[in-house]
């Protein structure tokens, strides 16, 4: 019986690494993706690490590296590599939350930065045409139906296209009322409680692996299989 619940814990934690560890190639490609064609880093110039494509890099390699860990030792039966995989996720669920008291607690500080960044930004981009920044503004403005921080006139007399509801050939096009802040504030209140819940789930489902490490860390020691330490 405890042989058929060891091999079970080994081939679930193997299987279920393994899933991880795709997905964890798939963020990364997709950062790598983002980071090449899409020059995000131009919209927050005093935060230039903070953006999408180096997140989602240092979430691939973080994903990849850790179930690659924990695949490998269920695999091999190596309580060594159970028990660094144990410390990892347990590290990592200590970061997340330590991560989400902070942006809870430093949240209007964080914001009123971003704000300041986005209209240097945008004062950036009306200074020449087909620079670097313009393109990202292009981008946020087509993504989100939005112009400018806070409103169109904040580009004068320099309105890009994206701006543009329908036709930007006519004397007067109608722009998009809202600022991209404003948008973008708006998604990230409704998607809250959402976040909120995804961060509880991937809590949950790190205990969740901590927990089967630890049991098949156990299991091989009392049986004395596998490698040692």
């Amino acid at each position: 019986m405890a042989q058929r619940c060891l091999k079970f814990l080994k081939y679930t934690m193997c299987v279920a690494n393994f899933l991880c560890f795709l997905c964890g190639v798939a963020v990364l490609g997709f950062g790598v993706y983002m980071l090449v064609n899409i020059g995000m880093v131009a919209l927050l110039p005093s935060l230039p690490s903070v953006n999408i494509a180096n997140m989602l890099l240092i979430s691939g390699i973080v994903i990849t590296c850790v179930s690659f860990l924990g695949f490998l030792g269920a695999l091999k039966e190596n309580r060594c590599l159970l028990l660094m995989y144990f410390l990892l996720l347990f590290l990592l669920m200590l970061v997340e939350l330590t991560a989400a008291c902070l942006l809870l607690w430093y949240g209007e500080q964080l914001s009123g930065v971003i704000t300041e960044d986005l209209k240097k930004s945008l004062e950036e981009a009306k200074g020449s045409t087909g620079n670097q920044t313009l393109s990202a503004w292009d981008l946020v403005q087509n993504k989100f139906n939005c112009c400018g921080v806070t409103n169109y006139t904040e580009w004068n007399d320099k309105v890009p296209k994206s701006c543009c509801q329908t036709n930007c050939s006519t004397s007067h096009p109608p722009y998009w009322e809202k600022g991209c802040l404003v948008k973008m504030t708006t998604l990230f209140e409704d998607n809250f409680l959402t976040t909120g819940i995804s961060v509880i789930v991937l809590c949950m489902i790190e205990v969740l692996g901590m927990c089967f490490a630890m049991t098949l860390f156990c299991h091989i020691s009392r049986s004395g299989l596998g490698y040692k330490m």
